[in-house]
């Protein structure tokens, strides 16, 4: 019987306590029945959970941000998976050099890099604003998809591959009949990633919205200068649930290990 550590066990609890105490605090307070936000909530509505439904600003953004996190998901996933390829499976002069571009939106602040896509995106070529949206969460996707993919690669057996050419399949065939489907949990996992981190960005999102084009988690700042109802706990909750719930079933639906194994 292995011998148990009260002192460890407090620390974990302490630990998961501060993580996690946030949260239980800004569920608890959604079900607030006042109009103020308060803790210990004084008992037990769910009116604003129905606010959040007949604000026409919170769902017109939260259509704008699953448009935008959609179609830059995609955008990047038909940049993202020829580049991890190519950096996993070729060797050239300046490959360091552009992996290092590739993941830089990572490294780089994320408001020094809204700025200077607001700079260098917006007001240089006077491109949309709905357009610029795009570019810039594409941008911000794009190493989620390299980098994960890019794994997938680095532990993939491209002599399977070699053996498909040899057998008489064209490259392209092969490509995606052999190589993506051995892959294709980290293109979920990418997907998935680069989903959230685009659907929850505030950073560059604050520089790339403008006049009648606005994202969630910028509508929900302003909301939060403007009214200090329990409407934000109350979408806060419901996010977290459905991000859970959308892991969740990722996880179990197509048995994606990914998150298990890093």
């Amino acid at each position: 019987m292995k011998n148990k550590n009260p002192g460890l066990a407090l620390f974990t609890f302490i630990v998961y306590l501060f993580l996690l105490g946030p949260l239980l605090i800004i569920a608890v307070t959604s079900f607030e029945p006042g109009t103020v936000l308060k803790f210990p909530p004084t008992g037990f509505s769910l009116r604003w959970y129905k606010n959040i439904f007949e604000v026409d600003m919170f769902m017109s953004t939260f259509t704008t941000s699953i448009l935008v996190s959609l179609l830059g998901n995609l955008i990047a996933i038909l940049l993202g998976i020829p580049a991890a390829y190519a950096l996993n499976r070729a060797s050239f002069k300046g490959k360091e050099t552009l992996n290092a571009l590739f993941l830089s939106p990572l490294l780089i602040p994320g408001i020094v890099l809204g700025f200077t896509l607001l700079k260098y995106v917006v007001i240089a070529f006077h491109i949309p604003v709905y357009a610029a949206l795009l570019i810039g969460h594409t941008v911000i996707m794009l190493p989620f998809i390299i980098r994960v993919i890019g794994s997938s690669f680095a532990g993939f057996d491209f002599a399977v591959e070699e053996a498909a050419l040899s057998l008489g399949s064209s490259r392209l065939s092969t490509f995606f009949k052999v190589v993506l489907p051995n892959i294709k949990s980290g293109i979920i996992a990418s997907v998935l990633l680069a989903f959230l981190e685009s659907f929850n960005n505030v950073d560059i999102s604050l520089f790339m919205t403008g006049p009648g084009v606005s994202t969630l988690p910028i509508q929900m700042l302003t909301y939060v200068e403007n009214y200090f109802d329990p409407t934000i706990a109350a979408i806060s909750v419901l996010l977290m649930i459905i991000t859970a719930g959308f892991m969740f079933l990722i996880e179990r639906l197509l048995g994606l290990t990914y998150f298990t194994k890093q």
